[in-house]
């Protein structure tokens, strides 16, 4: 799926709209990640009244204030409008984990236009990692079902399951709760290796100290 932009760039939906314009920068943004393909143009009605669904529904998924982990989810804007201006106006009230396909780059927002068969807006494709897609259009799912359109599209799609390791950038209480199962298990599993490679009734010192601290 990422394949798609290697070669492109892509902007951060931030102040200065820094460019990812290295494939592992892109790689990185979009591996392992259902990718949601959204076309839209700021001056169209249905659009205008589609925008706040889609923003509280990627916000739901993705912030931590909503969610314990960032749901594996990401999200390019692929802008139809004619004027930069109405680029920037629509894509400022935007969540900042969005990825936009530059302005500048007409000639690459027109070829996905054809690719993905968009002949009225909004299409909202959603895509598997694979690159396969899922769904040409979930506007009217993603209108009626709301977040849980998330746990279907999971469901079908070959994405590994983060919930059981590590987070990338996170130390939070939370997130270290998620993990001590494992840790757990393998501070058993060392005691237990130490424990059967120490000679039978050798070292009361510190023989039999080595786990029991934990459990």
């Amino acid at each position: 799926m990422a394949e798609i932009f290697l070669g492109k760039v892509l902007l951060k939906n931030n102040h200065d709209q820094d460019e990812l314009d290295t494939e592992r920068e892109i790689w990185e943004r979009l591996e392992n990640r259902i990718l949601l393909l959204y076309f839209a143009e700021s001056g169209c009605s249905r659009c205008q009244e589609f925008a706040p669904i889609l923003k509280d529904f990627f916000t739901k998924l993705t912030d931590e204030f909503y969610v314990n982990r960032s749901s594996q989810l990401a999200l390019v804007y692929v802008s139809l409008d004619r004027s930069e201006e109405d680029y920037d106006s629509f894509i400022k009230d935007m969540p900042k984990r969005w990825l936009l396909v530059p302005f500048e780059d007409e000639e690459f927002r027109r070829d996905l236009e054809v690719q993905f068969s968009v002949s009225e807006v909004p299409v909202l494709v959603v895509m598997k990692p694979s690159g396969q897609i899922i769904s040409p259009n979930a506007v009217d799912e993603v209108a009626r079902l709301g977040p849980p359109c998330f746990k279907n599209w999971q469901e079908v799609s070959e994405i590994i399951d983060r919930s059981f390791l590590l987070p990338e950038f996170s130390d939070s209480t939370a997130s270290r709760s998620i993990s001590d199962p494992i840790r757990r298990i393998k501070y058993k599993v060392e005691s237990t290796k130490k424990k059967k490679e120490r000679p039978g009734g050798d070292d009361d010192d510190d023989g039999g100290g080595g786990g029991t601290g934990f459990f």
